[in-house]
């Protein structure tokens, strides 16, 4: 018989996917919101194209910046316990065996089961299996600092240029019903891939996405509007 494939999961997809759907999310809306705003305030296209490429470039350094120390910070949570697991079973052997063997009885398995998995993971790797079963620690599912900050930098950018291009090509006279209503199809869009990617049902995401992206822009095309009328 075929050996059976393995079964592949979202949770494996979960930390780069978090990164990348946030940047581009946080691209296309920022940008947008910044077109929007200085298009209302009635600046000129020139102008407006200038603001949304600043905008670019400091989201996506924004971006992977915040993304790296945030998750370096729970690399080094990570790395500090396991430390400190890795300790633990050169100081005490018995105890962490114990401790292995409590944990699988509380999930329901019989004691003397229980003991001999215990037994059996600890000398296939004691430290992994603590680092599964004891910390929550897997490797599909670690912090991956740089992997995210990447992830964050380029999603950011490709969301950002989107509204970019409509600004560049949409009428003057239409310019911000063209970035507004495009910027909220992206979102849409992103919505529903991030859904389906993560396995989730795609209309509450997209709904959300959509509904807080348009109040963000339209407050923010408020805002420049009135500082137009201002100034």
């Amino acid at each position: 018989m075929p050996a059976r494939q393995r079964e592949r999961h979202s949770t494996g997809r979960l930390g780069w996917l978090r990164a990348a759907v946030l940047g581009a999310n946080g691209g296309v809306l920022s940008t947008a919101s910044l077109v929007l705003g200085v298009a209302a305030a009635h600046g000129s296209r020139s102008n407006v194209l200038i603001a949304g490429l600043a905008g670019l470039v400091a989201g996506a350094m924004s971006m992977a910046a915040g993304e790296f120390v945030s998750v370096h910070a729970q690399a080094d949570t990570e790395n500090a316990d396991l430390a400190r697991e890795r300790t633990e079973i050169k100081v005490d052997d018995k105890g962490e065996h114990e401790e292995l063997t409590a944990i699988y009885v509380g999930r329901g398995l019989d004691p003397a089961l229980a003991k001999k998995v215990a037994d059996q993971l600890m000398a296939h790797d004691a430290l992994r299996a603590h680092a599964r079963d004891e910390l929550g620690i897997s490797e599909s599912l670690r912090a991956r600092p740089i992997q995210a900050a990447l992830a964050s930098a380029v999603s950011f950018s490709v969301g950002a240029a989107l509204p970019l291009v409509v600004t560049g090509i949409a009428p003057a006279g239409s310019l911000i019903v063209s970035v507004f209503a495009s910027a909220l199809v992206f979102l849409a869009l992103l919505g529903a891939v991030a859904a389906r990617a993560g396995s989730a049902p795609m209309a509450p995401s997209t709904l959300r996405v959509t509904f807080w992206g348009a109040l963000a822009m339209g407050v923010t095309a408020a805002v420049g509007a009135l500082c137009g009328t201002a100034v």
